[in-house]
Formats: structure tokens, C-alpha cells, sequence
């Protein structure tokens, strides 16, 4: 019996044989994150976990972006909505739990910019496939808002923690090379060709014995557990605090081109 994903269409999950493909599904946009995609994000980890036939798991965005980041009218409508607000920062720490609880090994393809959220499904992944093109940045700051929901919690795991207050405090991008070089990514592989890297390396992953595969990443992310779980709830909480700043309801009236 095929296990049934019960997801909004704003998220995508197809099979592969054992691997399945999860794909961001807000192309016009760039898949710039919505209220119904954070949600869907959110849901789609422990229905991953619960595939019984399901071995791992690949991210991509559709379209020419992994990720742009946060929808400029989701943003504003959480400036003056508490109850939205609130539920996207129980969503927030649903998508880091999940991510990094999934029984599954995520590999990320990421064939175009990963801004914001989409830079923290990279950071949360297991291994990670860039496109030449694409690149990584996290600018919460730059608006406005405390960087709580993936890059910042991760990258001092993944990068020096020099390298991780520079890119989580000035929002720079970092290019697949820069990011392969700094330890954000595994691979840096032409545009074309990311999509099926990572599947091919899901596929040998999943083929693999499963009661190994399974406890070996739960042993590696047991030091991520840890680190997220210190610090997730004050992240969490200054990021919604965040959300009443003038500094963010001038960037977002500014973006928006309103008086």
C-alpha cells in the first residue's frame, strides 16, 4: 500500500523507488515562503519519518529557485497577525525538529538561491548538492528580524563560529564555492547536472543496510539535537519579539512601496 502525504499543493512529494523528493512548489515566486508552504514544511518531516517504505529523502525548490526566502506579504501579514505570528514560530520549531529528528538521511539539491528559510533547510540537511549558480544567504538581520529558525542555530556547528556570526550578522551571500570551501556544502556541481547528483546520492544511501543507516545519523545529529535544543526556545523568542520592531515594519512598508 503507497503511503498517502497529506500536504497543500504549495509542497511537492514524489517517489523514486526508496527516495523521495520533496519539492518546494511556489515557482513564480521562487518559492518564497507563505503561510500555507511554512505550515506544509512543518508537516512534511514526520510524514517522511512515518513512509514505511521511504529510505531518504531529497529538497529541491521547482523552478529556478531553491529558495527566496520569506514573502515580503506573509511577513507583514505576521507583523499584524499574534495568532499567525504564534503559529509560525510553533511551525518554526516543528521544521527544525523534524529535520533534524527524520529517521531519513535529507540530502538538499539546491539548484538556485536558498535566502532565509530556504538557507536554513540547507543547513539542517545531511548532505548537500549546490548548483554553480546558486547561492546561500541568510538576511533576516537585514530586515529586521532575529535569525532563529536554522542557519544561525547550525552554522557554528558547521563553519567557525567567526565565519558564522559574519554571514548570520551582515546577511552576505555565499556562493557553492564559498559555502563548499567553509563546510555549508558537500558538493558544487553544474546547474544541470544537481538534481541527479543528489539522487544518486540518496539512492546508494537507501540502498544501504537500514537499522545502520538510520541509527548512524540519529548518533551524528544527537550533537545537533543538543545544540539546537540549548538555545531554540530564546532564538525563537526574540525572532517573535522581532516582529514588532520599526526597523522591520519600515522595511516591510518600503518593500511593499507603502506611505
Amino acid at each position: 500500500m503507497t503511503f498517502a502525504y497529506d500536504l497543500p499543493e504549495e509542497i511537492q512529494v514524489e517517489s523514486d523507488g526508496p527516495v523521495r523528493i520533496v519539492r518546494l512548489n511556489r515557482p513564480e515566486q521562487l518559492n518564497a515562503t507563505n503561510h500555507a508552504l511554512h505550515t506544509a514544511i512543518a508537516s512534511v518531516f514526520p510524514q517522511l519519518d512515518a513512509d514505511p517504505e521511504a529510505r531518504a529523502a531529497v529538497i529541491t525548490g521547482n523552478g529556478r529557485a531553491f529558495s527566496a526566502g520569506g514573502d515580503f506579504e506573509y511577513i507583514d501579514e505576521l507583523t499584524r497577525d499574534e495568532l499567525m505570528r504564534q503559529q509560525t514560530i510553533v511551525d518554526g520549531k516543528r521544521i527544525i525538529k523534524g529535520m533534524v529528528e527524520c529517521r531519513l538521511p535529507l540530502v538538499a539539491a539546491v539548484n538556485g538561491p536558498a535566502i532565509g528559510l530556504g538557507c536554513s533547510l540547507v543547513a539542517l540537511s545531511d548532505i548537500v548538492y549546490m548548483a554553480e549558480s546558486a547561492h546561500l544567504a541568510d538576511p533576516h538581520v537585514l530586515v529586521g528580524l532575529v535569525a532563529a529558525d536554522g542557519a544561525a542555530l547550525t552554522w557554528p556547528l558547521l563553519v567557525s563560529l567567526q565565519l558564522a556570526k559574519e554571514y548570520a550578522l551582515t546577511g552576505d551571500r555565499i556562493s557553492a564555492r564559498r559555502a563548499a570551501e567553509i563546510g555549508l556544502a558537500n558538493h558544487v556541481v553544474p546547474d544541470d547536472e544537481v538534481l541527479d547528483q543528489a539522487l544518486a546520492c540518496a539512492h546508494k544511501i537507501a540502498k544501504l543496510p537500514r537499522l545502520a543507516t538510520e541509527d548512524t545519523k540519529r548518533v551524528l545529529n544527537i550533537h545537533l539535537e543538543r545544540a539546537v535544543q540549548s538555545v531554540m526556545d530564546f532564538a525563537f523568542t526574540a525572532e517573535y519579539r522581532s516582529f514588532s520592531s520599526p526597523e522591520l515594519r519600515a522595511n516591510v512598508d518600503r518593500f511593499l512601496k507603502r506611505d
